[in-house]
């Protein structure tokens, strides 16, 4: 196994990645290997403000000195990254996908870390469909890239356990560490061309779609689990809503109870409670405790509940 430090410093790397979530991993790159360049999307307009804004990534990188490429799209532009001769290139959660010229070219290949235990989620939100899914475990796989998404062999994964209070934001904070964690452990194999090549079982393949905004609005005809599932599946990001009296309310965080209301409809508020207002679902209830009615800040629901001309009970959320 390689273990020679001159010899990992020589190996020219280039990391392809965008989120938070892919900085430690790009950390923990810098701090062993010979990062030649980054590749992250372009800067965009950040917040209400539209603030110009560069990556996560991107920061990093600049802090640290090294060279940053930023095509806007990169099945055009990868002229540059060419040029660079890399011995290998490393993807995660770059944002964009990686045509076959790239995929061709690094001696040690090509390397994507996703936020999964492949097959299962493949896609660009599997974080979030995990939590959504009600899925007990997800993990971190290190993959040979191919043409199709996060379709390539599998090299080594890392299975994480997910609590039944994790939020998206928990979950990713977890992964994120185990990634930077698994990928060194697996590097030394990789470029000792000792890394397995474990293909994927197609027939146990499912996607972690990106989250599309009908995917943020509650359906109350769906079971309490569901619903609580989704409002922690969109915390922190972007969060799930539903409407009261026309009006748009985030809601982010919940908890479900034993209540059943057989004369209720579907999405009626039931009770105030000491920290927030249930509503009536296909199969009981739950109770929202932390909300955000349309251009204002996050709340604790009573303070909303305290807040209001009119008795909430009976009212119908949509």
């Amino acid at each position: 196994m390689l273990e020679d430090i001159n010899i990992k410093k020589q190996i020219k790397i280039i990391f392809m990645g965008t989120p938070d979530f892919s900085v430690p991993v790009l950390e923990a790159l810098i701090a062993k290997y010979n990062v030649r360049a980054i590749v992250t999307q372009p800067d965009r307009e950040v917040g209400r403000q539209k603030v110009m804004s560069a990556s996560p990534v991107k920061q990093v990188a600049l802090k640290k000195n090294i060279l940053v490429l930023q095509p806007e799209k990169l099945k055009n532009e990868y002229e540059e990254i060419l040029a660079l001769d890399p011995d290998l290139i490393i993807t995660c959660a770059y944002g964009q996908m990686v045509p076959d010229i790239i995929l061709d070219y690094p001696k040690y290949g090509c390397i994507n870390v996703h936020a999964s235990l492949l097959p299962k989620l493949r896609g660009g939100a599997p974080i979030h469909r995990a939590i959504i899914n009600g899925y007990k475990t997800t993990g971190i796989t290190i993959m040979h890239m191919a043409s199709k998404m996060d379709a390539g062999d599998i090299i080594s994964q890392v299975e994480v356990s997910i609590a039944d209070t994790d939020t998206t934001e928990i979950l990713h904070n977890k992964l994120k560490i185990e990634a930077a964690d698994l990928l060194i452990k697996t590097l030394p194999s990789i470029i000792d061309h000792l890394a397995p090549r474990v293909a994927q079982n197609e027939n146990d393949v499912t996607f972690g779609f990106a989250i599309k905004r009908e995917d943020e609005r509650i359906n109350f005809t769906k079971t309490k689990k569901e619903i609580y599932n989704q409002i922690r599946g969109l915390n922190t990001w972007p969060g799930a809503y539903c409407t009261l009296n026309g009006q748009i309310i985030k809601v982010w965080k919940s908890y479900t109870t034993d209540n059943v209301y057989p004369t209720y409809f579907d999405g009626q508020i039931t009770n105030i409670y000491p920290d927030g207002f249930g509503v009536k679902v296909s199969n009981g209830e739950i109770v929202f405790t932390e909300i955000q009615p349309a251009g204002k800040t996050k709340m604790l629901t009573n303070d909303f509940i305290n807040g209001q001309k009119e008795n909430l009970i009976g009212k119908v959320l949509s």
